[in-house]
């Protein structure tokens, strides 16, 4: 997706870096055998997907009518073509 700003937006590394956390400390607790510690990081990995939503709702995220560089609608030119 080159040229594209599909997921650079605040609301989307936000999510990712909490559900990230939330998967690390998932397996740590895994290898650990604390199921409570488990299932709890599993929670943190979904609320990572709710703070990305809300901080989408709040403006922080991809605008609605943004498009990838590579779609065509109508009558228009690829992005990369002369003219």
């Amino acid at each position: 997706m080159a040229g594209s700003n599909h997921g650079h937006t605040p609301a989307a590394w936000t999510g990712v870096i909490i559900a990230f956390i939330g998967f690390c400390a998932g397996g740590a607790f895994m290898v650990m055998d604390q199921p409570v510690g488990f299932w709890a990081s599993m929670g943190v990995v979904l609320l990572g997907g709710v703070v990305g939503v809300i901080m989408r709702a709040m403006g922080m995220g991809q605008p609605k009518d943004a498009h990838p560089v590579h779609q065509l609608t109508g009558e228009r030119a690829p992005a990369h073509a002369e003219g």
